[in-house]
């Protein structure tokens, strides 16, 4: 394995979309949403140790999730938790990884990945994450994975490249459009020069914080001030400091939107963000009434293609129901109808509004 090689899990997030499982306290990252055996950020740390050295594995979350992070990855080193004071978005959270990298090794070449997304070809996944950590260790490059869209989802970004490869199978990224209407995702889909936006991205930490400087300047100054407290005992006091002065920004809008020098690699390895519950429906197996079932007590009698999710422990019959999410923990049960989970924070924010913080 190269030491130069680096990871920064991003396991910030609150996952409101996969409410009522997902919750601010315990949010899905840190679950076992398709029965698997392993959480979310357990199978995603497996996956990079693979073929990233375990020293140089780093997670950057809520401080008010570290305790849970240690709990779930037991062969990190707790130093490797770096803990946000508050949720500004990427960009902020990919500065904080960065500029300690560029204190503690400015040859640093790094993978920033999500900790919630779902990948089953594990053997392709490093293969690409290789390549790709290859090619920005030779180019002045920002490089993202986009994936091979098998439909016009419209709940993904899509990446525009040009037909003309750099290098094997590495192309210059044209444009970067948010989620699009259906008509638009298959007009993307079907002119074979677009991919998903999965939000892995691969960088020289040179780069990416000449990036920074550039192009999200008041980012720059304020964490470029502080980067002699990086690595130190001072470090906790100099985040306390930066943070209530970024700006909540993404790091595709702030940076990879407005380079000059980004690059992809269209990928297929079982991609999946995992961002909803129609998501977790694709990828859990189907009963012959194409219902996805995780629970080891759940009946279904005369119901089809719908998406239920219950404690093992609890008998859940379902009857007469079509294209339904059904979700049952100790204290909430959703049930919604599949073509409104995009709705579910709205939902969420209802609850919030009637019932207060108790259920969320």
């Amino acid at each position: 394995m190269n030491k130069n090689h680096y990871v920064a899990i991003m396991a910030g997030g609150i996952g409101s979309r996969f409410w009522p499982m997902s919750r601010t306290n315990y949010p899905k990252q840190f679950l076992d949403i398709l029965n698997t055996g392993s959480t979310l950020i357990q199978s995603t740390f497996n996956r990079f140790a693979r073929f990233i050295p375990k020293e140089n594995i780093y997670v950057v979350t809520s401080e008010h999730y570290k305790e849970i992070v240690q709990e779930q990855l037991t062969e990190i080193d707790p130093a490797n938790i770096l803990c946000e004071p508050s949720r500004k978005n990427t960009a902020p959270c990919i500065a904080y990884i960065s500029y300690k990298l560029a204190q503690l090794n400015p040859e640093a070449n790094l993978i920033c990945a999500p900790a919630d997304h779902i990948i089953t070809d594990n053997d392709s996944f490093e293969s690409i994450c290789l390549s790709a950590l290859t090619f920005t260790s030779n180019i002045k490059a920002l490089l993202t994975l986009g994936i091979k869209p098998t439909n016009p989802n419209t709940g993904y970004g899509y990446i525009q490249f040009e037909q003309m490869a750099v290098s094997n199978n590495v192309y210059k990224v044209k444009t970067f459009t948010e989620k699009p209407d259906r008509d638009l995702a298959k007009t993307f889909v079907a002119s074979g020069d677009f991919l998903w936006n999965a939000g892995i991205f691969v960088w020289q930490i040179k780069n990416i914080v000449k990036a920074f400087e550039t192009l999200l300047p008041e980012l720059h100054e304020m964490f470029d001030a502080e980067k002699e407290n990086f690595n130190t005992e001072k470090e906790t006091e100099a985040i306390e400091r930066i943070y209530p002065q970024c700006v909540n920004v993404s790091i595709d809008y702030g940076i990879m939107e407005k380079a000059d020098n980004v690059y992809v690699i269209p990928s297929s390895f079982g991609w999946s963000d995992l961002g909803t519950w129609a998501s977790a429906y694709e990828n859990l197996e189907k009963d012959y009434l194409d219902n996805a079932v995780a629970g080891n007590n759940v009946m279904i009698i005369d119901a089809t293609k719908n998406m239920v999710h219950a404690d093992n422990k609890k008998l859940v019959l379902l009857q007469g129901l079509e294209d339904f999410i059904v979700v049952d923990t100790k204290d909430v049960l959703l049930i919604c109808k599949k073509d409104k989970e995009q709705e579910i924070k709205e939902y969420v924010a209802e609850v919030k509004r009637n019932k207060g913080e108790k259920f969320i």
